[in-house]
């Protein structure tokens, strides 16, 4: 059986964890941000685990 190739869009996207958690970038951050409130720009930066979808998403990226 051969291996799974990885899915590069999903990999540009996602990204694993040592202790095995699927990360992604929150949404909203990355333009109209003078509008926004620095509460809300500070809430949207970073990463954040994902909550649904975790085994299609760990299948593309090859693991």
């Amino acid at each position: 059986m051969p291996k799974t190739k990885t899915h590069r869009g999903a990999a540009k996207r996602f990204r694993i964890t040592r202790g095995g958690k699927i990360l992604h970038r929150k949404a909203t951050g990355n333009h109209f941000l003078t509008k926004k409130p620095g509460g809300r720009r500070r809430r949207v930066e970073g990463m954040s685990e994902v909550t649904s979808e975790r085994r299609t998403i760990r299948r593309l990226l090859g693991g």
